[in-house]
């Protein structure tokens, strides 16, 4: 498309391929780069450090999941077993909603799963202290894990990449920088449209880059469901 625009600028403006213009194509060129490398590299680490956060709650839900299952054996067997099939079923629910949470929704069969989950562990008859004090440890991780889905949850509905005033400031910087690009005077046709080209490869790939960056669970970059698919590999794995 840039490559276009500037064949079409040679053509109806001939007198732009001269150097008479280039002291101040140079002095705008440079200042307008600045400020898109600036404002860019400004976005994405604050897009990074989003994905980092919904990283870092994923992580605290499958910790706090691992950690009831395997104290989830020092109960009595059916109290183990109980809490061990709700979990089961919490986790499985969770993954099961991954693509809709993605996107800021939850599915009421695991909001009834996670419900199901504190109901195992009201239910639980702790008899010696060892239970007791386990039984306490795993409310609160419990606890952790349901505002970690929470947060999953809120995340996933309130980050949904740059409002459009910042789209607007980006794909203004973006067309200055293609722009001085294109009308800085080069007098070679061959040496030109390079130019031009690898400038628009790296604008496009920044560009990129944001998209990838604005949904905190979705795409290659996005947080993944594994620390919840290892919950379910402790739970299901055979006893040793």
């Amino acid at each position: 498309m840039s490559v276009a625009v500037q064949a079409y600028v040679r053509r109806r403006f001939p007198a732009l391929t001269g150097d008479a213009h280039n002291d101040v194509t140079k002095f705008v060129f440079g200042v307008v780069s600045f400020v898109f490398a600036f404002f860019l590299g400004f976005l994405v680490s604050n897009l990074w450090g989003q994905i980092s956060s919904a990283d870092a709650a994923v992580r605290s839900e499958g910790t706090a999941g691992v950690q009831l299952a395997r104290d989830s054996t020092v109960f009595d067997q059916a109290d183990g077993d109980r809490i061990r099939q709700a979990l089961l079923a919490y986790e499985r629910a969770a993954v099961a909603e991954w693509p809709l949470a993605a996107n800021g929704q939850s599915v009421p069969a695991a909001d009834e799963a996670l419900r199901q989950l504190y109901l195992a562990y009201e239910e639980v008859q702790a008899r010696t202290d060892t239970q007791k004090t386990l039984l306490s440890t795993s409310f609160a991780n419990l606890n952790t894990l349901s505002q970690a889905r929470t947060e999953r949850v809120l995340t996933a509905r309130t980050n949904q990449g740059p409002p459009w005033s910042l789209w607007a400031v980006i794909f203004l910087t973006s067309g200055l920088v293609l722009g001085c690009a294109i009308i800085y005077g080069v007098e070679k046709p061959g040496m030109h449209y390079p130019m031009v080209a690898t400038v628009s490869a790296l604008v496009a790939a920044n560009l990129f880059l944001v998209m990838q960056l604005s949904h905190p669970y979705i795409g290659e970059i996005g947080t993944s469901p594994e620390p919840l698919r290892e919950v379910i590999r402790v739970l299901t794995e055979p006893p040793p």
